[in-house]
């Protein structure tokens, strides 16, 4: 329980001035409603009241009343403003941000926050997010890599960053992949729409209908793909596919295919294929282990995952390879090539430095 406050005692020229300021109506709203709370304090009603009545809160009113005995009517008038200890920005206190955030760590976290080291270095927080932001420091982010181990490295990334970068005459470079385990999922109840104010919402739960394999060629000069759906992916399925390829690209030209080292590639059934003289024009290029990211059908399959499998809803497989199907197809009315720009001397200069990174922590 509070202890109701005494009764302010007002001059009549303290209350004639306090009740005309209160009715001008050029009077501020804020310098009104201290009006109001000295004019009721001085009536004997509660604090608590006072903040019902005009709106404010009980500390601001108890503060005004302090305001009021301590410097009369003009503290009502000027404009209350907080005393802040402001620390300004030196190189030191700039340096030591830096080195807190890049070297230590909270006792109760994996790394700070604006709000966590200003709180610890007894600094604002938007003057640490400035320093962050001028440094470039993103202690919220993490990026994942995956150093290859294999001993042919720099050989294969140079084969086929060259095939990207200078491809050889009267030949196609296609990449090769296989999306593998794509589910058909069904959610248990139907998909509210999207709507203004709400973003589409679906249950988190579903229904599995089986699943397929994507085998997907990405051709670099020109975007297009060619791809089937088959329903696992062994070598048995693998040489489907390559069958498919065969009879689908021009039978005049080299076609060098990038590949990764998954088994099914590299398997004897695969190596039989490739014995008559006829389909040797159909080199292989496989990327360094764990080096996936080589390989441009990968960008492929994040897309199609992003704009058509992973909100999609399917009853069976068959609808499932149907939408790929149809998401093939209108890829391939406006194919687009990817891109490629690194060399295979900034990749390798990039992988050096990471590999002495590791070294030196």
């Amino acid at each position: 329980m509070f202890t109701p406050a005494t009764a302010l005692g007002l001059e009549p020229s303290q209350r004639h001035l306090l009740e005309s300021l209160t009715r001008a109506g050029a009077t501020p709203q804020a310098v009104s409603r201290k009006c109001q709370v000295i004019l009721l304090a001085a009536e004997g009603v509660p604090n608590n009241r006072i903040a019902q009545q005009t709106g404010l809160s009980r500390p601001t009113v108890i503060a005004t009343r302090a305001a009021f005995v301590r410097d009369g009517v003009d503290a009502i008038r000027r404009r209350q403003r907080r005393k802040r200890s402001r620390r300004v920005l030196t190189a030191e206190l700039e340096q030591k941000i830096v080195d807190v955030t890049l070297q230590t760590r909270p006792p109760d976290a994996t790394h700070w926050s604006v709000r966590t080291l200003a709180r610890q270095l007894g600094v604002t927080r938007t003057l640490v997010h400035g320093v962050w932001q001028k440094h470039d420091i993103q202690p919220h982010r993490v990026e994942r890599f995956k150093l290859s181990n294999d001993p042919k490295f720099e050989e294969k990334v140079r084969d086929i960053v060259g095939l990207y970068l200078n491809p050889p005459d009267r030949a196609l470079v296609l990449c090769v992949d296989e999306k593998s385990q794509i589910q058909a999922l069904d959610r248990t109840a139907p998909i509210l729409p999207l709507r203004p104010g709400l973003p589409e919402r679906q249950t988190h739960d579903y229904k599995r209908h089986g699943t397929t394999t994507l085998f997907a060629a990405f051709n670099i000069l020109n975007g297009k793909v060619i791809g089937s759906c088959l329903p696992r992916h062994r070598a048995k399925e693998f040489i489907r596919f390559l069958n498919h390829l065969e009879t689908a690209v021009p039978s005049d030209h080299e076609i060098h295919l990038i590949l990764d080292n998954y088994s099914t590639h590299k398997s004897a059934a695969v190596q039989r294929w490739l014995k008559p003289k006829k389909r040797r024009r159909f080199p292989f290029h496989f990327t360094p282990t764990s080096s996936s990211w080589l390989n441009q059908v990968e960008r492929l399959f994040g897309l199609i995952t992003d704009r058509m499998i992973r909100r999609g809803t399917f009853h069976c497989v068959e609808d499932l390879e149907h939408a790929i199907y149809q998401w093939l197809t209108n890829w391939n009315r406006e194919p687009k090539p990817f891109v490629w720009k690194a060399t295979a001397d900034v990749i390798l200069d990039k992988v050096r430095r990471c590999r002495d990174a590791i070294v030196k922590s």
